[in-house]
């Protein structure tokens, strides 16, 4: 069942970078976050109601769903969104796998649980990977302001992720089950992007184009609903830092996709890449037998 998670999940989420360059136009960015978000919390309060999963919470807990709702549907995509403004959607992939590492190191300083020597070593190897494929990227990135502001903001929004994944961590201790978790999160992080939206004088305009509704129904339901449930069901079955790991592959997905529908041309870099990304899920998820167990087997 982890391995199915993982690899739909990696599907999911590695389509929805082209879901989201079919969602710029007239619609101002926050304004499509909110939107994308808003269907999503509608569908999982009217999905846990009908099928009778929908139970109640304290008060007291509401905090904690407002910094899941911050930190996983809000200010993350706001500072990823704008990252794309200042440098192209392959860099702020590239950077995004940061996660794998804040997760780990997060936890160190968090919760006290030291990283592993294989998670750290097959993320470094899935980051280099990634670093190959779009080496490119990298080449041809300027000294600009305007392009070390992007890279802060992809960063600073990989950080928040991270800890929204403490924040759903720590919710879970608390017995809230998943579903009734995200849904609460999502609510909070709707209404608070949609006041932050407002602050901004953004205009609540809808796009009634095909390609428009079209992302946007991919985005909630496959982007949003099965893959934040997914994800935060790998982090609790595997840790933080192992789920990550699907912020390393989820490119190579996005970037099969602009080969196929954008023209994307593969270069020797590339093509260096993506055995080191193998390599990497191999160190991570791999189990060896311990050299006791070798040595009674032989």
């Amino acid at each position: 069942m982890t391995a199915i998670l993982f690899g739909s999940l990696v599907i999911a989420w590695g389509l929805t970078w082209f879901a989201i360059k079919l969602q710029i136009g007239p619609v101002p960015t926050e304004v499509s976050i909110c939107y994308r978000f808003l269907l999503v919390a509608v569908v999982l309060w009217a999905g846990l109601a009908l099928t009778g999963r929908l139970r109640r919470v304290r008060l007291a807990q509401h905090g904690w769903f407002a910094l899941l709702g911050i930190s996983l549907f809000g200010l993350n995509f706001v500072l990823i969104y704008g990252a794309t403004q200042h440098v192209t959607s392959g860099v702020v992939a590239v950077l995004f796998t940061m996660a794998t590492v804040y997760n780990a190191f997060n936890q160190w300083i968090f919760l006290g649980r030291r990283p592993d020597a294989r998670v750290l070593a097959g993320a470094l190897c899935g980051i280099g990977g990634i670093g190959l494929l779009f080496g490119a990227e990298f080449i041809h990135l300027d000294a600009g302001g305007g392009t070390a502001f992007g890279i802060l903001l992809a960063l600073g929004g990989t950080f928040v992720f991270s800890l929204g994944n403490l924040v759903s961590m720590r919710i879970a201790k608390e017995g809230v089950d998943l579903p009734n978790a995200v849904v609460r999160g999502m609510s909070w992080g709707t209404a608070l992007l949609a006041l932050f939206a407002l602050a901004q004088g953004r205009s609540f305009v809808l796009d009634t184009s095909p390609q428009y509704l079209l992302s946007l129904v991919y985005l909630a339901v496959p982007g949003s609903v099965f893959g934040m449930l997914a994800y935060l069901s790998l982090v609790q079955r595997i840790g933080a830092d192992r789920a990550a790991y699907t912020t390393v592959l989820f490119p190579v997905v996005a970037l099969a996709v602009s080969t196929a529908l954008e023209g994307y041309a593969w270069t020797p870099w590339a093509v260096a890449g993506l055995p080191l990304i193998l390599l990497g899920n191999v160190i991570i998820f791999a189990r060896f037998p311990r050299r006791g167990a070798a040595r009674a087997a032989g």
